[in-house]
């Protein structure tokens, strides 16, 4: 695992932000711009992420204590996490796992459920072409489908830019990491624990993990934020990166105080 320092501050604890699939660290560059505060931030590039082929456990509870080793080595004892979809589910691992190291919770664009069998299915089988071909085929067609409405008409450069993103993945890794989401539990009990600040955020149009996921969320934390950020799909963080800054910036400004 990669540990990419995005902006360096002098703020008490870092911001660490989780990536979504089949993407990697990069995605996040335009929120760690625009955040507020001299907060260091830091994002890695997940197992089976970033051209890499994943650990021998396809788990995202690996995954959560490989991050967890990335940040004891550099020094990082107590931050706020952020992750959108995948990189969710991996924060929530991390809630669980690891309830020292999270000061504070951000939850974008994912859910705190399981997969339902079929979606299960789904994603062992997707695992299975792109391993079996060692191909990017059953992951192209994302670059569309991540997107919402709004930015595929007004901002096609961006699915362009994911696009460009998934070419640069391995289908190794692409299995590994739909295998781990795959296994993945329900840990709605796991955020209904965690009685830190989160911020539940979600674009209007995310049709991957709609509102009403978000909405869930929010509700089972006892001291969640929810924000619906408008004109934006599943990839909030790349369609209105200022939207999604502000967000986290008050949820970084809430971990300082509460």
């Amino acid at each position: 695992m990669t540990l990419h320092v995005l902006r360096e501050g002098d703020a008490p604890v870092p911001l660490v932000l989780l990536h979504a699939f089949p993407l990697d660290h990069r995605m996040w560059q335009p929120v760690a711009e625009l955040l507020s505060g001299s907060w260091t931030v830091l994002a890695p590039d997940l197992p089976g992420s970033g051209g890499g082929t994943g650990l021998a456990d396809p788990s995202l509870e690996a995954a959560a204590d490989d991050v967890a080793r990335e940040l004891a080595a550099a020094g990082v004892a107590r931050a706020v996490v952020a992750g959108l979809s995948m990189g969710g589910y991996v924060a929530l691992a991390l809630a669980e796992r690891h309830p020292e190291l999270v000061a504070a919770l951000g939850l974008l664009d994912t859910k705190s459920t399981a997969d339902t069998p079929e979606a299960r299915d789904n994603r062992l089988r997707m695992a299975r072409a792109a391993a079996d071909g060692e191909t990017l085929d059953p992951v192209r067609p994302m670059a569309g489908t991540l997107v919402g409405e709004t930015t595929r008409s007004a901002q096609p450069h961006v699915g362009e830019q994911v696009a460009a993103w998934i070419e640069d993945q391995a289908p190794a890794g692409v299995a590994w990491s739909q295998r781990a989401m795959a296994a993945r539990p329900d840990r709605t009990e796991v955020l209904a624990a965690f009685g830190r600040p989160v911020a539940v955020v979600v674009g209007d149009e995310d049709a991957v993990t709609p509102v009403a996921a978000a909405e869930h969320m929010a509700s089972s934390a006892p001291a969640a934020r929810l924000v619906v950020v408008p004109q934006a799909g599943h990839l909030s963080a790349l369609e209105q990166p200022a939207a999604v800054a502000a967000a986290l910036s008050e949820l970084l400004q809430r971990s300082d105080t509460d």
